[in-house]
């Protein structure tokens, strides 16, 4: 089982990006997902999660700015991100929990990371 995030870029203050990332491999279901991010020098802090529901939460600092959705029937996740603030450059990392049909058990799985950086 593996995430692939994608999306991640440069883009100017105000601007917008908006990123997916996919869990594949031997899965029967998924439950929560979510968006880390880590700037430099500090902690990876949540961004935003949804549950298999659809129920989502959000960091003070995003709310009203970025959305984020998923896709049951394709096991991914997307983060739209408006507005951005140089503020919100940082490596963002996908996370979920995922019924791994070979190990027969929920693990919690973590993409590769994808840059966005918010820069005039």
């Amino acid at each position: 089982v593996q995430l692939q995030a994608s999306g991640g870029g440069l883009v100017q203050p105000g601007g917008s990006l908006r990123l997916s990332c996919a869990a594949s491999g031997s899965i029967r279901s998924v439950n929560g997902m979510g968006w880390y991010r880590q700037a430099p020098g500090k902690q990876r802090e949540l961004v935003a999660s949804i549950t298999s529901g659809g129920s989502t939460n959000y960091a003070d600092s995003v709310k009203g700015r970025f959305t984020i959705s998923r896709d049951n029937a394709k096991y991914s996740v997307y983060l739209q991100m408006n507005n951005l603030k140089p503020e919100d450059t940082a490596v963002y990392y996908c996370n979920a929990e995922i019924w791994n049909l070979g190990l027969r058990q929920f693990g919690n799985y973590w993409g590769q990371g994808t840059q966005v950086t918010v820069s005039s």
